[in-house]
């Protein structure tokens, strides 16, 4: 007794044996030939037999097999076959499964589908905006595409009813064109270049429907086009569809083996054999559209996704890839979605994951421009934050990705406003394609030029900065009349509030901006909040910011607590002045972050007292509390006398306790 019985004359009917034999669904294939029974490895749950059967042959058969289920996996063209096992079936009552196998275009430059429904799910593997030009009455199957509000135009007539089906599926007036046919060539081209389509779908609509208008106008536009072919007597399931519908049937748990790699810059000649091998045994192949687009070449399912949640989504829903492969740009390991992707496929003992490395797209710049990058600091500045100033500022040698429209020439501005002509920057775009180009200047140069979103840079810094070390002398910042944190006081305060490298600190009353400065130098790649009401004193925070280069130092002009407000969440506050609203300032920091950890400097009494109040009865745990007062030596002829600093009172709390 077998569940399930195969007509595999075909290579479908043979890769549908080889699916049911794996999973040990026990399953009989019938071959009309000897070959044909030879090219089916037989063995486990799966048995062959050859010979021609008639109807009723065929009849006899599924009476003795009591199958579950007839897939008709004969040749496209064996239309006499099929009607025998269609019929057959009908007579034992058995279900009747048609396999079909995909059209061929005759045209390279159509796909050829059988149906819209076909056409949609193509259309669901592509990217790029779709004109539509089969009319309303089966638009909303378009309607199921992801994105289609704003992917798909549909042309229709110009009836009121129609264009109101059209808006009720949910196609705005700027993506509905009614208009009566036939068009002519260049009509379709307007249309086409219009919205910048890369899609057009149509049906076989004969000479007096404008087909061959709409062909030559997708050609000249550089449009593809998906062609519904007229129907045909027979209906059926994909080879795909087939699977997934085996796995539903019989609640099969699929074992499936994803590779995810890198495909380096994005050239085929920069591909590891690794990458080729998994894209040519692939059954689908995943990545954003960039890189989808690098592998068109193997003809397999493509899906245009970089989300890690989406991808696992569509992949539960199509169970019928056993052998996926999930692109990703360059490398694996450099600030790659490869991370994320492990982690949602981990939580799934269905997926079996191996990972292939690629050729780094920083590594290929290095190699053009014949630099090496063993002594070179990384950082991206493609989709996150990044303090790149400080990176540059330390090495000789700094690699940088960066994305987006006009980034590099932001970046080189950026690097100009601070005076750091010094730097030799090389900039490569469009790496291992023919289009590819590398350029060097300084940043004042390349300020001028435009450049793709996406580059590869090199900073090279003759002159590095050792790291930063605490205690700046107070000569170095740019003072006036404005009261200063001095070093002795400002350290202790600092090593008081513990920053890490990627801390968001509010300096609340920063003065001249000496702690907000070195707590900028601390907090790298984080963030620093300098507020102050005193308008001289924003100047020279302006000032000392520009000759420190401390880019990530954001400068707010206003009173505390209300400049705070639309701040981001802090992890670290310093308080040096609170205009008489400590208690104020407490508690909205407490509210944007009940863990945050504040050091309080005071020099009166007054303040003293209510800090010691606030402190005891604000969700703080009991404050450390330090009296310091330093004094430092002045010549005096051949003597040295003392000089005392007014005594400083340094409060550090932490967030956290129970009021």
């Amino acid at each position: 007794m077998n569940k399930v019985i195969v007509f595999a004359g075909t290579t479908e009917g043979r890769e549908i044996c080889s699916f049911l034999k794996k999973y040990e669904i026990a399953s009989l294939a019938c071959t009309a030939t000897e070959y044909g029974k030879c090219r089916i490895e037989e063995g486990g749950a799966l048995t062959v037999r050859s010979g021609r059967l008639t109807e009723e042959e065929m009849e006899q058969l599924f009476g003795e097999e009591q199958p579950e289920m007839v897939i008709d996996a004969t040749h496209p063209y064996a239309d006499l076959v099929s009607e025998n096992i269609r019929s057959a079936c009908e007579k034992a009552g058995k279900t009747y499964l048609r396999l079909l196998r995909p059209s061929l275009a005759a045209d390279p430059s159509c796909v050829m589908v059988d149906t819209t429904e076909e056409a949609v799910s193509y259309l669901a593997g592509t990217e790029g905006k779709i004109l539509v030009t089969t009319g309303s009455k089966e638009l909303a199957k378009f309607a199921e595409l992801p994105d289609y509000k704003n992917r798909v135009y549909a042309r229709v007539l110009p009836l009121p009813g129609v264009i109101a089906s059209c808006a009720e599926l949910g196609f705005d007036a700027a993506h509905t064109i009614g208009m009566q046919g036939p068009f002519s060539m260049d009509m379709n081209v307007a249309m086409l270049q219009s919205f910048h389509a890369e899609w057009m779908v149509t049906k076989e609509s004969g000479r007096n429907g404008g087909f061959e208008e709409k062909i030559e106008a997708a050609k000249k536009a550089g449009v593809r086009v998906v062609l519904i072919g007229r129907p045909k007597e027979e209906e059926g399931l994909s080879e795909d569809e087939v699977k997934r519908y085996l796995v539903e049937k019989f609640d099969l748990s699929v074992k499936r083996d994803v590779v995810i790699a890198g495909i380096g810059p994005g050239a085929e000649a920069q591909m590891t054999l690794a990458l080729v091998d998994a894209c040519e045994q692939a059954d689908v192949l995943i990545g954003a559209g960039r890189m989808t687009k690098a592998v068109e070449k193997y003809q397999k399912p493509m899906l245009a996704e970089y989300s890690p949640e989406k991808i696992y989504e569509y992949l539960k829903a199509h169970p019928e890839y056993e052998k996926i492969v999930l692109l990703q740009s360059g490398d694996v390991g450099f600030y790659s979605g490869a991370k994320k992707l492990q982690a949602v496929l981990a939580e799934d003992a269905d997926f079996s994951v191996r990972v292939e490395p690629g050729i780094s797209s920083l590594v290929y710049f290095c190699a053009k421009i014949g630099v090496s990058w063993e002594d070179a600091a990384f950082v991206s500045l493609h989709g996150q934050h990044c303090n790149f100033l400080e990176s540059v500022r330390r090495n000789r040698k700094t690699l940088a990705i960066a994305g987006g429209k006009g980034s590099v020439r932001e970046i080189c501005q950026t690097l100009s406003s601070y005076g750091w002509e010094q730097i030799v920057l090389h900039v490569g775009t469009d790496l291992s394609y023919p289009e590819e180009q590398i350029v060097t200047g300084t940043p004042f140069e390349l300020a001028k030029m435009e450049f793709a979103p996406l580059a590869v840079l090199l900073f090279e810094n003759p002159n590095p900065e050792p790291e930063f070390t605490a205690g700046m002398a107070d000569e170095v910042f740019l003072r006036d009349k404005v009261p200063m944190t001095k070093r002795e006081v400002r350290n202790a305060s600092l090593s008081h509030l513990q920053l890490s490298l990627n801390s968001v600190v509010y300096d609340i009353g920063s003065g001249t901006g000496s702690v907000s400065i070195e707590m900028a130098l601390r907090a790298a790649q984080g963030k620093v909040y300098a507020i102050e009401k005193n308008p001289a004193a924003v100047a020279l925070l302006q000032e000392n910011k520009k000759k420190f280069a401390v880019d990530h130092l954001e400068i707010i002009e206003g009173t505390a607590p209300e400049a705070l407000e639309a701040l981001p969440v802090p992890t670290h506050a310093f308080i040096g002045g609170s205009a008489g609203n400590l208690k104020e300032i407490l508690e909205l920091l407490l509210r944007k972050n009940p863990n945050i950890r504040v050091v309080l400097n005071t020099v009166t009494v007054e303040t003293l007292a209510e800090a010691a109040s606030c402190f005891k009865k604000l969700a703080f745990e009991e404050p450390e509390i330090v009296c310091l007062q330093a004094s430092n030596a002045k010549k005096a002829g051949r003597s040295h006398l003392m000089i005392a600093q007014n005594p400083v009172y340094i409060f550090t709390a932490q967030g956290g306790a129970k009021e």
